[in-house]
């Protein structure tokens, strides 16, 4: 069976994926985000994020009604709580979760962020539930390079196929390790909030380069960050014609003068920094 960093490197799913933060919460906005969903489907988006914490479960009953009749093309990902995350806390966990988004399996789940329990518990739980063919796989979310040594030295450690963590270009502090450290074990990073739920776009970087390639700002947030390898982001969107938005992100080519000037604005970190997280 192919992994993740497998089935994005030799392009069977798209390097893009619907995320559903806050999805659930306006019982008005529903049908809307339901739609969006379907409609990433149908334009061939395969990653679906979602997690037990967003609204206690409402996001995960949006995208259970969303995939009906088309779980064969999703590739779901759902996260454990890391209060929720000991042996018997994690099976339970991710059973609820199944129940909400109405399916028997995930393709990959999550340790949402490390907590108080030992990792080799959640580790051993998540194999289990592999046993059980309730997971396909599974790895973790807002992990740095330590943390990510300790997962991959302990029993069946090597199993992690992802980290999900903040990335986009005013948060680069991965790119001075923890990116490397994924790639060399191949590993996926997941990238949330890759536009910072668009604070950055008022950076008059943005629109020069967004007026050259007659695309939106938001387009070229996520150009940039799909432009490094073995990256995958997630942004969250409501709306079907912002789904397909960045969706055609993907089509678009940043050149090496977009870089420098980005790289002048936003500039990659020279230090370790501590993971941030929102």
């Amino acid at each position: 069976m192919s992994t993740f960093y497998d089935k994005i490197r030799n392009k069977e799913i798209a390097p893009i994926g619907l995320g559903t933060w806050n999805m659930g919460d306006d019982l008005g906005k529903q049908d809307d985000e339901i739609q969006a969903l379907r409609h990433g489907l149908d334009l061939g988006i395969s990653i679906i994020d979602t997690a037990e914490m967003y609204g206690n479960g409402r996001s995960e009953k949006v995208v259970g009604e969303a995939i009906k009749g088309r779980r064969e093309e999703v590739y779901l990902v759902s996260k454990v709580l890391p209060s929720n995350a000991n042996f018997d806390g994690t099976i339970r966990a991710c059973e609820r979760s199944l129940s909400f988004l109405q399916t028997d399996y995930l393709d990959l789940y999550l340790l949402h962020w490390q907590g108080r329990y030992p990792v080799q518990e959640t580790i051993d739980a998540m194999e289990e539930l592999k046993n059980q063919q309730k997971i396909k796989a599974w790895g973790v979310s807002n992990m740095d390079v330590s943390e990510m040594q300790e997962i991959l030295g302990s029993t069946s450690g090597s199993s992690c196929e992802t980290n999900q963590v903040l990335y986009n270009l005013s948060r680069r502090g991965i790119e001075y390790d923890l990116k490397a450290f994924h790639d060399q074990q191949k590993i996926v990073t997941m990238a949330y909030s890759p536009i910072e739920q668009g604070r950055i776009l008022t950076n008059k970087t943005f629109q020069g380069i967004a007026d050259k390639h007659q695309v939106s700002a938001a387009q070229i947030a996520l150009a940039w960050v799909l432009s490094h390898q073995n990256v995958v982001p997630i942004p969250k969107s409501a709306s079907a014609n912002r789904v397909e938005e960045n969706f055609n992100s993907l089509k678009i080519e940043l050149d090496q003068e977009d870089v420098e000037k980005f790289d002048l604005a936003f500039p990659p970190p020279t230090r370790k920094v501590s993971l941030e997280m929102i």
